[in-house]
């Protein structure tokens, strides 16, 4: 009976799918079993008692197109047996019948299978007669991927469609003349690698690709490129693009729409509009799909060839990884911070009572989601990478701290003394983390705003205050901080602002997400307040929890406020990144004071305003090495994930005044901050877990691992490793060899070493070996010795003895020189050209 109730299920999958056992109207059944079978009305019933007792038995549904031809073979199997067993069998029994597609089942578990794409797909329902004859029209040819040439120019970002004709027979410096002339936007040498990168995953095999990108790199643009890869190799029909944001709908349309409208149709998904059906790309929110379960019952699996999901982190979260996996195909993941769920746990001993933790973690893990087992996406680009290469900025820091975020920072935390109600002296204990919670402090929030206004970037244009993000803690946190910037905006700037100058924008706000849009489009509440001719946004000032924390793209943005500490690495980087892309002010509206100031032109910089010492927590405390959380819902009053316990009796409400404490700005250089210098753990990771590499470490094999790496894992496109970007990375000031690198990773050094202190080890072992009677002249020996090995130019001046240069070179001075033993000027050039690696102390 359990071959009878699998194939009940499977009828009424079916049939909700749209298949037909009978005619109906002027429809012809299309639902065959086998090709001698013919059963009565009458007979549909025993479809649901026991299949094996009908007038003939069957083994399986031959479903037909609309001509009648045999288009899918349905495997049927009992429930306790899983339906891949009968995969030979359909395959054969399929190609008899001239099908390229089968579905088996055992009427709970389902499996998609195009026998000219690869393995079988889990499906959770049924497609329907029309979504399958329009996937059929689709016929994949990975090699015709492979061999695509793509090139800077493969998609061009412009409103001149003719400028290839244009510029065809221009020479290079006119090329570049009439691209800048034109505003023509090429893909940029990393999104080209991405490309490649793809290309490189299919011919290995692979059908799920993930690129970590950083924000502002332009995922959706390289998303654009991929698109139009596999729709012109004929490898997809139709493309899905999931955003996890209503505003990033509009938005990733407009993009592809400006660049590859000449050849493809873009379209938003709406309810009751067959739009989609006549587009070759598809924009939705995930949420529109799971609404009412839409991607169920208004698609099949077969309706889109490829998925690609924005901010993929979220994306296989919760509801959202039903609509991910519903579809079969092809699936990219865009995402500037993935998580790696499974890194550093321990699946042998997890330290936890939870059977299925493993189970949960692989569902969530970005990496293995996306067909990246080894925890290295299919191309990555970080903000490193982007600042290096002159496409982001790094923030400068504005770390201010009050009289009261001190004592809230500080290890005891804000503690108040108070009486109980039987009259005893109590005392209660507040951190960072209840800030806005249980802990209000109006004064304090007056001082945040008060310091952003006073040291905010403002507009180079107009001399207003910059275009800015502040983020608090909760809706009514942010509705204080709007009030309080709008009541200060109206002193500082009289008459210029109706309580317009700071907005809320949260989800409690009618039309919040329009907002967010209007204020990329510099129309929020208005525009031109200062200079009517100059198009900016009248509100300078948005104020959120975390609507414009993801895929938010706002270019001219100046200044971010953090008002709310934060323990999550991956909303710090989100966050962060809202202000790291470039902008370029139009130069027309300079007044004539600031003509000349060809720089002001240029968003070279932008604030980061930092109230609860979030970048101090980031650079020096946060465990990066700890196995990440799994989510949990909080309740409220709990802490948020990863911050500090609560220790408290109470809501308190600080009546006082606040002063402010601290202020320091600094500005992060290309080395960037700690959490952006990550790449040297994923290598750490990725080397360790190399069993060649790990043998020959363990062995001393160094000659054959150095050769491994520099083969096989250096300028890969998975990572694109390089031994200059792990120096970077590692933040030394000297150069470091590869086996130093190694030795780091495999514990055989406890960390790298200075130049100092390298500098000081072989002068020891110089003493050593001479050991100098000139005990008064060693400080000058000294001296001499490590000028020597870590300058190039005191190197050349001893030896073409040009020892007038000295007098003016601030390393040796001739006087440091003149203090040196005469027999040690020579002696110490031959000892370093011995016995000692100059290589290592180059810079």
């Amino acid at each position: 009976m359990k071959e009878a109730t699998a194939r009940i299920k499977i009828n009424h999958l079916l049939n909700a799918a749209g298949w037909r056992f009978f005619p109906e109207g002027k429809q012809p059944a299309n639902i065959r079993l086998e090709q001698t079978v013919n059963i009565t009305e009458s007979e549909l019933d025993a479809l649901g008692q026991d299949f094996e007792k009908t007038t003939k038995g069957f083994i399986d549904f031959l479903l037909l197109n609309e001509k009648g031809f045999p288009l899918i073979v349905l495997e049927a199997k009992a429930e306790d047996k899983n339906p891949l067993v009968g995969k030979e069998q359909a395959r054969r029994y399929a190609r008899s019948q001239n099908c390229r597609f089968v579905i088996l089942s055992n009427g709970n578990l389902h499996y998609f299978w195009d026998l000219e794409r690869g393995n079988p797909y889990v499906i959770t329902s049924f497609p329907s007669p029309v979504s399958v004859v329009s996937y059929q029209h689709v016929t994949p040819d990975p090699q015709r991927i492979v061999e695509e040439q793509v090139k800077d120019d493969y998609i061009v970002l412009t409103q001149r469609p003719g400028y290839q004709s244009e510029a065809a027979w221009l020479n290079q410096a006119e090329r570049s003349d009439f691209i800048a002339t034109n505003r023509l936007r090429f893909l940029r040498p990393y999104q080209i690698r991405a490309v490649h990168a793809v290309q490189s995953a299919v011919q290995t095999g692979k059908d799920r690709f993930l690129f970590e990108m950083a924000t502002g790199t332009g995922k959706t643009l390289t998303a654009a490129a991929i698109i139009k890869l596999f729709l012109r190799s004929g490898n997809a029909g139709r493309v899905l693009f999931l955003v996890d944001r209503l505003e990033l709908e509009d938005q990733a349309k407009k993009a592809f729409a400006a660049v590859l409208s000449n050849d493809y149709k873009t379209v938003i998904f709406k309810e009751n509009r067959d739009d989609w059906r006549h587009a070759e790309i598809v924009v939705s929110t995930v949420q529109s799909f799971l609404f009412n379960n839409k991607y169920q019952t208004l698609f099949s699996p077969t309706d889109f060839d490829f998925v690609i999901s924005d901010e993929a982190h979220r994306s296989i979260g919760g509801n959202a990884r039903a609509v991910f996996d519903y579809f079969i195909g092809y699936k990219l993941g865009l995402t500037a911070t993935p998580r790696d769920y499974l890194k550093k746990f321990d699946r042998v001993n997890p330290k936890t009572k939870d059977p299925g933790e493993y189970e949960r973690r692989l569902l969530l893990d970005t990496y293995r989601t996306f067909g990246c087992e080894d925890s290295q996406p299919t191309f990555r680009y970080t903000l490193l990478d982007g600042v290096k290469d002159g496409y982001l900025i790094n923030p400068t820091i504005v770390d201010a701290r009050t009289g009261i975020t001190t004592q809230l920072l500080s290890e005891q935390g804000f503690v108040v003394d108070f009486k109980d109600e039987n009259g005893g002296d109590q005392s209660a204990s507040y951190r960072q983390s209840e800030f806005e919670r249980k802990f209000f402090a109006d004064a304090t929030n007056k001082l945040f705003c008060k310091t952003f206004l006073e040291h905010a970037y403002r507009d180079p244009i107009s001399g207003e205050i910059g275009k800015s993000i502040i983020f608090a803690v909760s809706q009514n946190h942010a509705a204080k901080l709007a009030q309080i910037l709008n009541q200060m905006a109206d002193i500082m700037f009289l008459g210029k602002y109706q309580s317009d100058f700071a907005v809320q924008v949260t989800s409690q706000i009618d039309n919040a997400q329009q907002m967010t849009i209007n204020f990329t489009n510099n129309k929020l509440l208005g525009s031109g307040n200062f200079i009517s001719s100059y198009k900016t946004s009248k509100a300078r000032v948005c104020v959120t929890v975390g609507m414009m924390t993801t895929g938010y793209d706002c270019p001219d943005i100046l200044n971010l406020g953090l008002f709310r500490p934060i323990f999550s690495p991956t909303d710090f980087i989100q966050i962060k990144g809202r202000g790291t892309r470039k902008h370029s002010f139009p130069e027309e509206l300079f007044d004539d004071a600031h003509k000349a100031d060809i720089a002001a032109l240029e968003k070279t910089a932008y604030k980061l305003f930092d109230f609860f010492a979030n970048c101090q927590y980031f650079e020096e405390e946060f465990n990066y090495d700890e196995v990440i959380r799994l989510p949990k819902p909080t309740g409220p009053g709990e802490p948020v994930e990863g911050g500090t316990p609560v220790i408290i009796g109470g809501t308190y409400d600080h009546a006082g005044d606040d002063i402010l404490s601290t202020i320091k700005e600094e500005v992060v250089g290309p080395e960037g901050m700690r959490i952006d210098r990550m790449f040297f753990a994923r290598f750490e990771d990725a080397v360790r877990e190399n069993p060649i590499i790990a043998a020959s470490v363990e062995a001393g094999q160094w000659d054959r691992v150095i050769d491994y790496i520099n083969r096989e894992v250096f300028d890969k496109p998975s990572e694109f490793y390089t031994l200059d970007k792990l120096r970077r990375a590692a933040d030394v000031d000297r150069r470091l060899t590869l086996r130093e690198i190694l030795e780091k990773v495999f514990g055989l050094i406890p960390r790298f070493k200075s130049k100092d202190e390298l500098l000081e080890e072989e002068f020891a072992k110089f003493v050593a070996d001479y050991k100098p009677e000139e005990s008064e002249a060693i400080p000058a020996i000294k001296n001499y010795f490590k000028a020597y090995v870590s300058s190039d130019q005191i190197r050349h001046i001893i030896e073409t003895k040009d020892y007038a240069d000295l007098a003016t070179n601030s390393i040796l001075s001739s006087r440091d020189f003149k203090e040196v033993p005469v027999a040690y000027r020579t002696l110490i050039p031959e000892y370093i050209k011995d016995y000692v690696s100059l290589n290592q102390f180059a810079p």
